[in-house]
């Protein structure tokens, strides 16, 4: 093909849309004429045909009816580039259309059509419309510059349906498949689209012969714990491993299959769900009025995602965040109509440490269920800000339950942290502190019941390493880690909310239930897996021309190597797999409450040094070797006067 006619193709691709289907237009008139007169001819054997008036008018009837219903369904509106098998569905039964208007046109106007042209006819449309359609679609490949030496290479992991429709969705991408590979023995070795499936085995090779960069997981609803196994087999290869949605996601319109994406966290970690007590979930949530604090948070927010799934009667949304809360309320607003769930939404704007707030907004909307999740979590800032992080983790926790008490509250869940087992920092003693101050009052009253819910790190969460990494591989490094042998549980946001609701309903009053958060993780390998599956290799110095470098900060003040979540080892088993009941130490509220006004006066008078006694004093565990880090605390002490003794 010369350059001048590929200039006068393009020239020709690039004209607009109503150009183009007037030229289709007029080349389908033509195509049916020549069509129904070479299949006369091939009928009658003879180029030579008498034509009257009666087979101008069979033609007239074909044309019409056969562009009429070309229209109807779409095929001038089709992007011939990005033309697809269901195209060329439309020009069958298209033609198959034409053919049985000209059977019945012939009839009507008694012409000396042969029955049997019909059926030749099919066969010559199809040719004649369809052909054409394939070339302009392969000469528009060709001008796009979308051939294979032009596109990246890529290996789909994968070949069942999401395998077979990423191939489609990606032929209009920069990307290539270049071949499929299955665990499926009974697959391997099948043809699609010319691309066979080979065995897993063979990808060391494949991706040397092919030259791919990158391989895309198309594994649908593959468990968790099979996905881990193929992306560590994966891991050596030196490619980007990147997936494809999953079929749920495909199937609510949240994705799109051709939405390539980095592989997920959790399928890393290979920890599959268990399968939720569908009656722990609704216990204390169906038909009730639920609250939940700090409902704008990680957690809180997909607690409230799970709870409005159960049917409440009334959710109440307790946010300080205003924004936080006004896209809380409009997503759950979406889900409830989508879903066609009848439940009231209430969003609240407030502080857990304004007691009368609290206590008159429980009254109010009859609260009967509390889920308590407003806390101030991130270890470093707490760290900084001594004072503020006790008032709003312990006073808020007790004047949260306080009201809950005096409004007649049912159920109160508090949200606590694998950090109040032997913590090394303050938030974690103000989260222990705060599961004391419950155990006391399960004491002191019995007419609300109190439970507190223990768990690791959440992926995804605000604060989460996972983001974090993904964030400076992207920018080329280096990844920070803490500390080389730092270990951290991981748990994904909806499996800790579902098992957050399933084991309040469990509780008895003064419980400490823990979530069992599967194997602990290293934070160095994890950073190390995400940098190898990201293509790139870690530089070392036994790799000094490695990609991204991983560079250790040291501990933070207050953080621990390995976190733990049970105190002692008196501990057993409740209805769920994965929900254990802890047997711990406590105090009687008397106690408890002495221990709370000493700690109020100590944070009134802001002497940090002060609280931090009383929080190791208190059976919380806390023992630190740490300087006092609370920012205003040693501001004032470096600035404080000298005072002079005579």
């Amino acid at each position: 093909m010369t350059t001048g006619t590929l200039l006068m193709l393009k020239a020709l691709f690039e004209s607009s849309r109503t150009t183009k289907r007037l030229i289709s237009l007029a080349y389908d008139t033509l195509a049916i004429t020549f069509a129904l007169y070479i299949s006369i001819c091939l009928r009658l054997g003879t180029l030579d045909i008498p034509l009257t008036q009666r087979e101008f008018g069979t033609l007239a009837i074909t044309i019409v009816f056969t562009l009429a219903a070309f229209i109807k369904m779409g095929m001038y509106r089709a992007i011939l580039r990005y033309m697809t098998p269901q195209a060329l569905n439309t020009v069958f039964l298209g033609s198959c259309f034409s053919a049985l208007t000209l059977a019945v046109g012939s009839f009507y106007t008694h012409s000396f059509i042969p029955r049997s042209v019909p059926f030749i006819y099919l066969t010559v449309s199809l040719i004649l419309l369809g052909g054409p359609r394939l070339l302009v679609h392969h000469i528009a490949m060709l001008l796009n510059g979308t051939r294979v030496g032009n596109r990246e290479p890529v290996v789909v992991y994968g070949a069942g349906y999401t395998g077979h429709q990423l191939r489609l969705a990606l032929k209009a991408t920069n990307y290539k498949v270049v071949a499929f590979v299955d665990d499926d023995l009974a697959r391997q070795g099948s043809v699609f689209a010319n691309i066979k499936v080979q065995s897993p085995y063979q990808l060391p090779e494949i991706i040397k012969k092919s030259n791919a960069t990158r391989v895309l997981l198309a594994l649908g609803n593959t468990p968790h714990s099979r996905r881990a196994q193929i992306i560590k087999r994966l891991e050596p290869l030196g490619v980007t491993v990147q997936t494809a949605p999953a079929i749920p996601d495909l199937i609510s319109g949240r994705a799109r299959i051709e939405h390539i994406r980095d592989v997920d966290i959790e399928d890393l970690l290979g920890r599959d769900p268990v399968k939720a007590n569908s009656e722990l979930l609704s216990a204390c949530i169906a038909n009730k009025v639920v609250m939940v604090t700090g409902s704008g948070g990680s957690i809180g927010s997909e607690l409230c995602r799970q709870i409005i799934q159960q049917a409440p009667k009334r959710i109440v949304l307790f946010e300080l965040n205003e924004y936080s809360l006004y896209r809380l309320e409009s997503e759950l607003k979406n889900i409830a109509k989508k879903k066609h769930i009848d439940v009231e939404i209430v969003p609240l704007l407030g502080s857990v440490q304004r007691e009368h707030r609290v206590e008159t907004i429980m009254k109010t909307f009859s609260v009967q269920t509390v889920y308590h999740a407003a806390a101030y979590k991130h270890v470093p800032l707490v760290e900084h800000n001594i004072v503020e992080g006790v008032r709003n983790n312990v006073y808020g926790t007790w004047y949260t339950a306080e009201a809950a008490i005096r409004a007649g509250v049912e159920s109160f869940v508090l949200i606590s942290t694998d950090k109040a087992v032997r913590p090394t920092n303050i938030m974690g003693a103000s989260k222990r502190m705060a599961e004391l101050v419950l155990q006391g009052l399960s004491q002191r009253q019995s007419s609300t019941r109190f439970t507190m819910v223990r768990f690791g790190n959440v992926l995804g969460s605000s604060g989460s390493v996972v983001p974090l990494f993904r964030q400076q591989i992207k920018a080329g490094g280096p990844v920070t880690v803490t500390h080389p042998e730092i270990i951290r549980y991981f748990m994904t946001i909806p499996e800790a909310a579902e098992l957050v609701i399933q084991a309040g309903s469990m509780g008895t009053g003064g419980d400490v239930l823990v979530l069992d958060m599967g194997e602990p993780v290293k934070i160095d390998d994890l950073a190390k897996r995400m940098i190898h599956l990201s293509g790139l290799t870690v530089k070392s110095d036994i790799e000094p021309d490695g990609d991204i470098e991983v560079a250790y900060t040291g501990l933070r003040p207050g953080e621990k190597l390995y976190e733990e979540l049970l105190i002692g080892d008196n501990v057993s088993g409740t209805d769920h797999d994965r929900i254990m009941r802890a047997e711990e130490y406590c105090l009687t509220w008397t106690e408890t409450q002495a221990i709370l006004d000493e700690l109020d006066t100590a944070c009134h008078d802001y002497s940090c040094d002060k609280v931090r006694e009383l929080l190791m004093i208190a059976p919380t565990g806390y023992t630190t070797q740490e300087e006092l880090g609370d920012a205003v605390w040693l501001h004032k002490s470096r600035s404080a006067p000298l005072r002079v003794v005579k």
